[in-house]
């Protein structure tokens, strides 16, 4: 969305509160002033942003979050416009901390929903969407060598920020497996966290023929610029994957908590391995149409659901399709 009011409207000014974890991914983005708001700091934290633009009134607070702590957060700004989510979609309060809304949508992509903001302020729409992560040549580098090395590679990232979500270490390494038998040499990544080191150990001590070991070892601008040189990525419900599409690289997203349909990977829905409609059917007793939007499963087994088969057909007929090479 802040891509698409850049390219309609580079005379407006954006300022952007993010996360810490965030920024490190998009500091250097042309064209916007981006504000640190790290949520550990509460209070504390909200205070000194109004302390920041207590003299400042902008023309329209985007109020894209619907947990509580954002909502307060954005009270800390002040705002002619403040622009939120539609009725369906408003939790915890948000309604009380806007005046204006989005239109309503049925059965949005997460990215849909933040492009409804952009409607609302009438920018002009996109041909398709655009991120235009800010990489500089060292991001990229380490990526540029890897593809020199292996000619072309896939990219396994296991680890979700919950371990429920991760798929299973055999069935990753089955993955691998099938694409090393198919010539396409396979590396892990991930970030320096203990559920990325547990899986990714686990995944070696299950055999899976990993021709590099990149967990913790990369920022994640440098963890961009991998998946942008590489040839596909597999991944659960995790950052990784959203940062492949961003970059262009397919991706074969693994799903069974959420429905794939409104947080997957935006340019390879179709390529997703989801097992998550017959997971909220068996616990809703309804099929996840006649559920509130957005309604997730739960289960701490529910991603061994998802057999090494289905994975593999997903990358056949991807290689089918054909690929980054």
């Amino acid at each position: 969305m802040v891509n698409r009011i850049r390219s309609a409207r580079p005379d407006i000014r954006i300022t952007w509160i993010i996360g810490k974890i965030e920024h490190q991914l998009l500091n250097g983005m042309d064209g916007v002033e981006f504000v640190i708001y790290d949520k550990k700091t509460g209070r504390q934290g909200m205070q000194a942003i109004r302390q920041q633009f207590k003299a400042q009134r902008f023309d329209v607070l985007c109020v894209m979050q619907i947990a509580l702590r954002a909502n307060l957060l954005s009270r800390a700004i002040r705002a002619k416009v403040r622009l939120g989510f539609d009725k369906s979609r408003s939790k915890e309060g948000h309604s009380l901390f806007i005046n204006k809304r989005i239109a309503k949508q049925q059965h949005p992509h997460v990215l849909e929903g933040f492009m409804a903001f952009a409607d609302a302020m009438g920018i002009e729409p996109m041909e398709k969407p655009a991120w235009q992560l800010p990489l500089s040549e060292s991001d990229l580098a380490k990526g540029i060598t890897l593809k020199q090395q292996y000619g072309r590679y896939g990219v396994i990232c296991p680890a979700a920020s919950k371990a429920e979500r991760n798929w299973t270490a055999e069935g990753y390494a089955a993955a691998a497996k099938h694409l090393a038998d198919k010539n396409i040499p396979v590396l892990l990544c991930g970030g320096p966290g203990p559920l990325d080191r547990t899986i990714g150990d686990a995944i070696l001590a299950a055999g899976a023929p990993i021709k590099d070991d990149l967990i913790g070892k990369t920022t994640l601008k440098e963890l961009a610029g991998v998946l942008a040189e590489a040839s596909l990525v597999i991944a659960p419900d995790t950052g990784p994957a959203h940062m492949a599409t961003a970059v262009n690289t397919p991706v074969i997203g693994l799903y069974a908590h959420s429905n794939p349909r409104r947080t997957g990977p935006y340019n390879n829905l179709v390529d997703v391995v989801s097992v998550y409609d017959q997971c909220i059917a068996q616990q809703a007793g309804k099929p996840w149409q006649a559920l509130p939007w957005g309604k997730r499963a739960k289960g701490e087994d529910l991603m061994a659901m998802i057999c090494a088969e289905q994975v593999n057909t997903a990358i056949d007929n991807l290689l089918k399709r054909g690929f980054q090479v």
